[in-house]
This record gives structure tokens, sequence and C-alpha cells, in this order.
């Protein structure tokens, strides 16, 4: 085991689901519940980006097992790199990213102004001015920046050596040279209710950050209360009875903004489409907003094996038209295409009351409110059906006007 090193240097890791399980997870070994249908997405988070993340995490189960002190399930590569984590409330995760992303921006002006001045000096040496224009030029991409920190490094720790002031300066600034992927994560109840006007004022900022919202459809760590996540029919705490509320459209809603790059996924579903929006949301500069379906035990899954199954409850949910896979991607606007992509088939809407019965926040009904039990799963099939064709017409819009 000693001999046993990564792989990943082998291959392209963001090419493929496949190709990505040869890159060191960064986020190992959870307390989460077992089958816990977030901890895959984060985890994949960890193995794209890892090595130069950061995450804002919101209170709630992800906060819980991302940061049980003394331990932490987030680690370190062989070069020492990993996710710089830490955890504000539900109501003020999303501003408390925001503020990473300012203070890094901020470092990143330092260094701008230093290296102008480094260039602007006739004693600076042309090797140093030709590796601080590479960076200045590449600076905003993640490969571009690696490669020019690789270059710049060595000659600012040879320059601080010689008892240049500048170098001394940059420095202490070096390890902002490589581009940061900025994370924001949390759970429905915070991004959908109590957090969401921090949310909504973090993408109207318009600046380069990265929201992920794990949507298990209640609030799962206090306790099982609905959300704005839960669907109608679903019961959970102070909805008894079922939920008599429509699920609210969250990504829909952030892309109308029309600067935003928006994704719902579930990667039991399609693992090649949720590799695909967090390939694309962490690419495109600005802010990015992908919402995964995660199975959660508060919804008491059926299934032979129960939570093991969870990544195929996804895919279940997926086929029946529960859940839509799609992404709304403003490169595609800027080139003159549609934005909006549909990634889910057809749903098999015969299938939708099995998948409904098959959990017990749903087949509980039967015996809360009998009478009204059939009312709201149709109530629920509807509202999906609802969402479906809500996204077949944004397909069908032309861009080229």
């Amino acid at each position: 085991m000693q001999h046993v090193t990564s792989k990943q240097h082998l291959v392209d890791i963001k090419q493929s689901p496949k190709n990505s399980q040869f890159a060191q997870p960064l986020f190992e070994f959870s307390g989460a519940c077992a089958g816990c249908g977030e901890t895959p997405y984060v985890k994949l988070i960890s193995q794209l980006f890892g090595d130069r993340q950061m995450v804002a995490n919101a209170t709630g189960c992800s906060s819980i097992y991302s940061g049980s002190i003394p331990s932490t399930p987030y680690t370190k590569n062989a070069e020492g790199q990993g996710p710089a984590w830490s955890n504000s409330l539900f109501e003020d995760f999303c501003e408390y990213g925001l503020g990473m992303v300012l203070a890094t921006k901020k470092m990143k002006a330092r260094i701008n102004a230093l290296l102008n001045e480094a260039i602007a000096s006739a004693e600076t040496p042309a090797e140093f001015k030709a590796a601080a224009e590479q960076w200045i030029v590449g600076q905003n991409d993640a490969d571009a920046s690696k490669a020019a920190a690789a270059a710049l490094k060595p000659l600012i720790a040879a320059g601080a050596e010689a008892g240049c002031p500048v170098c001394k300066q940059l420095k202490e600034l070096d390890h902002y040279l490589v581009k940061r992927s900025q994370w924001i994560i949390g759970g429905d109840g915070a991004s959908y209710d109590i957090g969401y006007g921090g949310l909504d004022h973090v993408i109207g900022s318009g600046e380069d950050v990265n929201i992920f919202v794990i949507d298990t459809e209640v609030y799962s760590n206090t306790g099982g209360q609905a959300s704005k996540a839960t669907p109608i029919g679903a019961i959970a705490q102070f909805a008894a009875n079922g939920k008599r509320v429509g699920k609210k459209d969250l990504g829909l809603m952030q892309a109308t903004y029309g600067n935003v790059y928006v994704a719902q996924v579930a990667m039991g579903a399609d693992q090649s489409q949720c590799l695909k929006a967090f390939r694309e949301a962490e690419a495109w500069h600005g802010p990015s907003l992908v919402i995964g379906y995660a199975p959660c035990i508060n919804h008491g899954l059926k299934a032979k094996g129960g939570m093991g199954k969870s990544q195929a409850e996804e895919a279940k949910a997926v086929e029946c038209g529960y859940w839509h896979l799609w992404r709304y991607n403003p490169a595609l606007a800027d080139e003159g295409k549609n934005p909006f992509q549909l990634d889910s088939k057809e749903p098999q809407w015969d299938k939708f009351q099995d998948f409904l019965e098959g959990e017990v926040r749903f087949l509980s009904l039967k015996k809360a409110a009998p009478q009204e039990a059939q009312e709201l799963y149709d109530a629920c099939k509807e509202a999906a059906k609802r969402r479906y064709k809500t996204y077949i017409r944004k397909t069908q819009e032309d861009w080229s006007i």
C-alpha cells in the first residue's frame, strides 16, 4: 500500500464520470447517514476542483458531516493542497461565501499592482517580466493560472531571497496565484427558505461564485420540517396531512437573470449530465447555481436496501417525471443559441404514483388523510407535468431573434 499512488495525472479527470473517479477524493469518510444522497455530489466537486477549492457551508446536515470538530472529512493531496472549508448560518451562508470571493479579489488586485510595478522596473529580469505577464493574462483561468503560478513562484522566491521588496510582498501572497474555485453549499431549507434572500443577493452581485443546493425537499437536520422545496402531498413536520402548496422552481427563477449558469441534476439518473453541469458551472465567469436531487433518510425509502438504493431512487425520480434534468448556459446565449437544454427524456408518467408510494413521506398520506390522499397524489403529478411543459416550451424559444 505504501507504493500505491494516485493515477489521476494519467487521464483527463473531467472528461467522463469514469475518469473522474481516478481523482483522489478530497472529501472522504464522512459521518453522514449510510447511503446519504448528498455526499456523492460533495465528493465529486472535491475530486474536480478540491486542490483549489474554497467552501462556505450553510448550517445543516452538510455542515455536520463536513465539520464535526475535531474531525473533518475534507483532506489534502500529496502536494498539501485541499479544500478550505468553513460554515456559517442558515440565513447568511451565501453572503459568507461572497465575502470570501471579495477577499480573494482584493488579494489578487494587490498581486496585479505588485507585478505591474515589477514589470515597469528596468531592474526586473526579462524572465520575471515574461512570467508576470503570463499570469496577468491567465489569472482568471484555472489551468492557465496554475501554469503561470508554477513558473512565477520560483522567481518570486529567488527575488525575495535576494532582498527585492516587491518579491517579499509577493511571497506573502503567492498562494493566491492559482485561481480559486469558490463554492457555497447549502440544503433546500437554507437555499429555498431562510437564506433565500442572501442567495438571490449573491447571484445578483454578478461575482464569479458557484452555489450548490443539496435538495432533500425537507429540513433534514432539524427534524424533517417542510420547506418551499417540499412537493405537494409529502408529509413533513408542519405538513402532517400532506403539503398543500407546490414546490418553488428555484432554478428557473434564477435563470431569469440571464447571466447566471443554472442546472438541475440527479447523479443516479445521469452521471454524465451531472459531471457536465459541475464543469460548466465552474467554468462560467459569473454566478452559477446547481441544484442536486438528494434522497434523504426522512423520505423513508421502501425499496429493499433502503438508503443503500438512494442512487437508484434518483434514477426512478427522473424516469417518472418527478425530477427533471436541465441546464441553462448563458454562454450559448452569447452565441445566439438557446441557453436552455432539457437533458432528461420524456417521462414515463404511468410510473409516477408507484414512485410516490415507494416513499413513506407520500405513502403515509393514506393513513393521515385517506380521503384526500389520491387527490394530493394527482396534484403532485399535475405540478410535475406543468414544470415539464414549461421546460419543453423553454427549449422551443428562438434565440436567433
